[in-house]
């Protein structure tokens, strides 16, 4: 690590040390930094690095709602507004029991390059609650939304901060949300995205995480002249962002042996076919099931409790799409073991700094997080742009549209890197051509 970027990281350790999630995002991107911090002393020179990783503002407020049996329960609600030199805040609204300060500033953090990598006018933010929409009714889930509204509504706006969704907020939070926001405010305004196609959604928002996902794993692969054509591909995961990056490969011909939840994972030697998928989305979207149920309802699906995909079987591909380090070092070795080319990033760093630096030494192609699902964001910007021009783009031009960020973001995360003389290397790519892009606009903004 640089040296000015090293005693910046060690403040920041002594300040904050039980904010493990943060620091590990930013001692990623720190370390990627090195040789642009060699080169170009003109980010010291402005403290850059001490000023993007603190955020621009922190609000966290209390939730107070009424549940079915007419108690009153109270939660915590935050957003991160992390950076906003390029454009508006623009990050997802987490909802689950593990939602703290660190996380959020863990995603925030990560949003600010991951947004500059999709090259829109986005900045970086990240917000949520402790809350836990499992097992509640919608009744109380739409109360629990209205009355986090009431108070996120006076922080966000369509050229000041624009939220999503991410884990336990899918299109039916955010209906609740907008529909809060609307009434608040008496407007029709483009401040929520993965809105419902019925006010202003986009065509293959909800896909778009998962297929972009897909896209930048396709150009990696071609580097080595490799595709998914009949390949094994391990990913984990069984939410939104699984299920749409298992479509994806199944129409691209791989063999998706792999989908996991909390409870553990499903193994399908023969590849999960259409008709399990679509299963699958009814189970986990409408029913709420666990994945386990699967292999009571599929013949040739397997059960295993309590395990990650990752060490199950051999795969060459494998795309973490669950949450954070979930993908160790331990596991990292089994991939390789197996012959593993390709690991790319569904989720939000879900592989450990020591499995990153594993896989990269033993030439895997490694997608990382801000690159490789960038796509999510990216739909959603282009959903800002279609609902700023009143206007809804059909399916193909939206899924073009996509495919043509994810192949930028590659290319300028693979370009990048060679640029430093280092070649396959795209978490420095990545991560210093998302931070050139921000810091610059730092430095044009003044102080």
């Amino acid at each position: 690590m640089h040296k000015y970027a090293q005693g910046v990281y060690e403040n920041l350790e002594k300040e904050m040390p039980w904010q493990k999630e943060f620091l590990q995002s930013v001692f990623e991107v720190f370390e990627s930094l090195r040789p642009l911090l060699n080169s170009d002393t003109k980010y010291e020179k402005y403290r850059i690095l001490e000023r993007i990783t603190v955020p621009e503002r922190i609000i966290m407020f209390q939730v107070p709602w009424v549940d079915d049996k007419g108690e009153i329960q109270v939660n915590r609600g935050y957003r991160v507004q992390f950076n906003s030199a390029i454009g508006p805040y623009k990050g997802g609204l987490r909802f689950h029991p593990s939602v703290n300060l660190s996380i959020l500033k863990f995603l925030g953090f990560e949003q600010i390059f991951k947004n500059s990598l999709t090259t829109l006018p986005m900045g970086g933010g990240k917000g949520g609650s402790n809350f836990d929409p499992k097992g509640k009714s919608d009744i109380e889930i739409m109360h629990f939304c209205q009355s986090f509204m009431r108070e996120l509504q006076n922080h966000i706006g369509p050229d000041t901060d624009v939220p999503a969704g991410d884990i336990g907020v899918g299109g039916r939070e955010i209906g609740y949300l907008f529909g809060m926001y609307k009434k608040i405010v008496n407007a029709h305004q483009s401040v929520l995205t993965g809105k419902s196609l019925n006010f202003g959604g986009s065509l293959i928002r909800p896909e778009a995480t998962g297929y972009g996902n897909v896209y930048f794993a396709i150009e990696m692969l071609k580097t080595r002249r490799e595709d998914f054509d009949n390949r094994n591909v391990m990913i984990s995961g069984s939410g939104n962002v699984a299920q749409y990056t298992a479509e994806k490969i199944i129409s691209e011909g791989g063999k998706v042996i792999t989908m996991s939840d909390s409870g553990g994972t499903i193994l399908c030697k023969d590849g999960l076919t259409h008709e399990t998928l679509e299963f699958i989305m009814d189970l986990k979207n409408v029913k709420r099931g666990r994945i386990s149920e699967v292999a009571d309802k599929v013949s040739n699906v397997e059960y295993v409790a309590g395990q990650k995909p990752w060490q199950l079987a051999e795969a060459s591909v494998a795309l973490p799409s669950a949450t954070q380090n979930e993908l160790d070092l331990e596991d990292a070795r089994e991939l390789v073991k197996n012959g593993c080319i390709c690991v790319s990033e569904g989720a939000n760093m879900p592989t450990t700094p020591d499995a990153v630096e594993y896989l990269i030494k033993n030439n895997v192609l490694f997608g990382p997080g801000k690159a490789a699902n960038a796509g999510g964001v990216a739909t959603s910007g282009l959903e800002m742009s279609q609902n700023a021009m009143r206007l809804g783009w059909e399916a193909e031009k939206v899924d073009n549209k996509l495919r043509e960020i994810m192949c930028n973001v590659h290319t300028a995360s693979k370009e990048t890197a060679e640029e430093f003389g280092i070649k396959d290397n795209y978490v420095l790519g990545a991560n210093i051509a998302g931070f050139r892009k921000v810091a610059d606009a730092m430095i044009d903004l003044g102080v």
